[in-house]
């Protein structure tokens, strides 16, 4: 099926507006009365419609959240309590939704001339969300600010200060942490990567106020292939991100690390085994703060990982076929896949990339 064009899409989300999406029945509302962690992700159906999903901590589905196409990494405050799913790369619109079931989903479309990457992060206050956007004229990545206290308007943008921004989260201070995934791209071309030869990752440090640029790592010569793509912040402040890599297949580069504001890259040298399963891609990583402990998923060949948070250092893995999102649990991880997998159950649905612990 062909790419729709950009403006078609943004249209058609605009003039769907709610349509698409519903509240909380009252059953469901309950139902996230009763259990102590709720997971949010997206997912596809069997007939082809796309949905955001509520999971208990038991892996049941409690409800969906209908959506006019498939979304990519979600968001969420605990001081709003409200979740933000994005629309995957290159998509235009994003759906604010409330499971306390005090407001009704919210579609909102981005600017012209941008689209969403797939990921965003609330302030720590919860009044802004802040959404990676492709500025696909002008090649360069921007950080959308939307204002959560006056109908989510969008009201600027900061420079990512690199190309192919993916993933963002933010510090307790307020600080940006984003990962420029290097990559160019743009909408004409639907999820063609245009520069594979000559690659630009890095990871910025960047004030959220002003867009001063506070610290940046580019990444070596040798690993300008290396996709920086995903992020999480341990309990010490430490910043953990992982990679997708582009180069050759034999190639073994590492996929996993660390730094701290003010700090060099470190990363994390992974068991070869470890390292072939993963297949050169983690396509999600998350840290538990309150055991210490950062998971990582990888789809490739069917693989979910456990790391020591102080060192890296590998505790378990597991084969779960097309693993895909991960999220902290009460213990370890909760772990979804492509094929209807989460936590112990299998659902007739297919999980997208990422979860958010809500």
């Amino acid at each position: 099926m062909p790419v729709l064009p950009l403006i078609d899409r943004r249209a058609f989300v605009r003039a769907a507006g709610l349509a698409f999406v519903a509240g909380l029945t009252p059953r469901a509302a309950f139902a996230l009365d009763q259990t102590d962690a709720v997971y949010a992700s997206g997912l596809k159906l069997p007939d082809g419609r796309f949905a955001i999903g509520l999971v208990s901590e038991a892996g049941e589905l409690i409800e969906q959240i209908a959506l006019p196409g498939r979304v990519h990494g979600l968001c969420h405050s605990t001081v709003n309590g409200l979740s933000v799913a994005f629309a995957r790369r290159p998509g235009t619109f994003a759906v604010i939704f409330d499971t306390t079931h005090r407001a009704e989903p919210k579609i909102i479309s981005a600017p012209e001339g941008r689209h969403y990457f797939g990921h965003g992060a609330f302030s720590p206050n919860g009044q802004l969300f802040y959404a990676s956007e492709n500025d696909f004229d002008a090649n360069a990545g921007v950080i959308g600010i939307y204002d959560c206290l006056s109908g989510f308007k969008r009201v600027g943008e900061v420079p990512a200060h690199g190309i192919g921004t993916h993933d963002i989260t933010v510090t307790a201070d307020g600080m940006l942490v984003i990962a420029n995934g290097g990559i160019e791209t743009h909408p004409d071309f639907g999820r063609t990567k245009l520069n594979l030869d000559h690659m630009d990752p890095s990871l910025a440090l960047v004030d959220a106020k002003s867009g001063e640029l506070i610290q940046k790592h580019a990444l070596p010569a040798e690993l300008r292939q290396l996709s920086t793509r995903h992020l999480d912040i341990a309990e010490d402040g430490k910043i953990w991100f992982a990679c997708q890599y582009e180069g050759p297949r034999t190639d073994r580069p590492p996929l996993v690390g660390h730094f701290s504001k003010g700090e060099a890259l470190s990363f994390v040298s992974l068991p070869e085994a470890t390292t072939d399963r993963l297949g050169n891609y983690v396509g999600a990583i998350a840290v538990n703060r309150a055991q210490g402990l950062v998971g990582i998923a990888s789809p490739k060949n069917g693989l979910w990982a456990v790391l020591d948070g102080r060192d890296g250092r590998l505790i378990s893995e597991t084969v779960v076929a097309d693993a895909a999102g991960i999220a902290p649990s009460r213990e370890s991880f909760a772990v979804s896949s492509y094929r209807g997998d989460f936590l112990d159950r299998v659902h007739r649905v297919a999980w997208d990339q990422h979860i958010v612990r809500l």
